[in-house]
């Protein structure tokens, strides 16, 4: 259902999981919070609090909260809310709180979320006394970076001083990292100012292409387009080497997990058959994409099913009978044949 609910209301699978999961948690055991909502009382977003912190406790549990905030809805903001309710969890559960509690703090880790105009967003999923001394810390040395240097805001200072402590190996010199970006040759030398394409981001400026280019520890790979599709036809590990594989070429087209609504870059996902193997699938280039883990089983669950358009392409059939068409990307606009192709 979660699928099917992102493809029909165009959001992420995650948000179509918060969506089918607050709606059954509001039917099945909240009835306060629900007749909050249908009163007007509370938006969909609050209520939401209240689903998301006792969708692991019991039913039991859970009605004792949906009673105990039956009175501390309306008129209070989410934040006010998602405290009350998390009083409440722990009040009515606190052995549970803890087991919880131990069992998210072993699931630390790090998540990158892009934004717009060429940011990002680094967050850790972190000990909440981990993350404040961390926070503590950052504050403290852009203050007194701030003393000295006013250029530039507490809120600069601080984010610099946090790159600058993540970069560092082993307290000097400068990491090197691997991110693909895809340009064609007029935007690289300047001649035109056409968007490139960071992999797992999407559209960055041109100068942005040519800052990362000009990076003396950058590399480059040949990619040949047609130039009447800006669709890919081969892809190269290195400048006069040989063609690359069909994998090579299969994540440089694609540079996304193709299936609607993913963004998980290519370099990530699997290399597999739209129509699989054992229903006679062949492997090339118009019937192998790339699919992150998640889309890529998907298409073997009862109900779905994935046919090939031809160069990547494909058309999804859902459980209910729903279509939906998905191809890759040009990695440019089709362009006159007298224009000088990209590479």
């Amino acid at each position: 259902m979660t699928e099917e609910v992102a493809l029909a209301f165009s959001v992420s699978r995650n948000q179509a999981f918060l969506l089918v999961e607050t709606s059954c948690a509001l039917v099945g055991r909240l009835p306060n919070t629900l007749a909050a909502l249908e009163n007007g009382d509370i938006d969909l977003y609050k209520a939401s609090k209240v689903t998301q912190l006792t969708r692991e406790v019991s039913d039991e549990v859970a009605a004792q909260v949906d009673a105990w905030m039956a009175t501390r809805l309306a008129g209070r903001d989410p934040g006010a809310i998602r405290k009350s309710v998390d009083h409440a969890v722990q009040k009515f559960d606190p052995d549970g709180y803890r087991e919880r509690a131990e069992s998210k703090r072993a699931l630390r880790h790090v998540a990158l979320e892009h934004e717009d105009e060429t940011m990002s967003k680094l967050s850790g999923w972190l000990p909440a006394e981990v993350a404040s001394s961390i926070y503590a810390s950052l504050s403290q040395a852009a203050k007194k970076r701030r003393r000295t240097d006013q250029s530039r805001t507490l809120d600069q200072h601080r984010a610099d001083v946090f790159a600058e402590r993540l970069l560092a190996e082993d307290g000097h010199g400068t990491p090197r990292a691997h991110i693909h970006v895809y340009v064609d040759l007029l935007t690289l030398t300047g001649a035109r100012e056409d968007p490139a394409t960071l992999a797992g981001y999407g559209p960055v400026p041109g100068w942005l292409a040519r800052e990362i280019a000009a990076d003396p520890g950058s590399t480059w790979s040949r990619l040949i387009t047609d130039p009447a599709t800006g669709q890919l036809l081969e892809a190269s590990p290195g400048t006069y080497r040989s063609p690359a594989s069909l994998a090579r070429l299969i994540k440089a087209r694609d540079r996304e997990c193709t299936h609607p609504g993913c963004h998980r870059p290519a370099e990530f996902s699997d290399i597999d058959h739209i129509t699989t193997w054992a229903r006679h699938g062949t492997t090339d280039h118009h019937n192998c994409h790339a699919a992150c883990t998640i889309h890529n089983l998907l298409k073997e669950e009862p109900g779905w099913t994935t046919t090939p358009i031809g160069n990547g392409g494909m058309t999804i059939t859902t459980p209910t009978g729903h279509t939906y068409t998905a191809t890759p990307e040009p990695l440019h606009d089709p362009r006159p044949e007298d224009d000088t192709p990209p590479f």
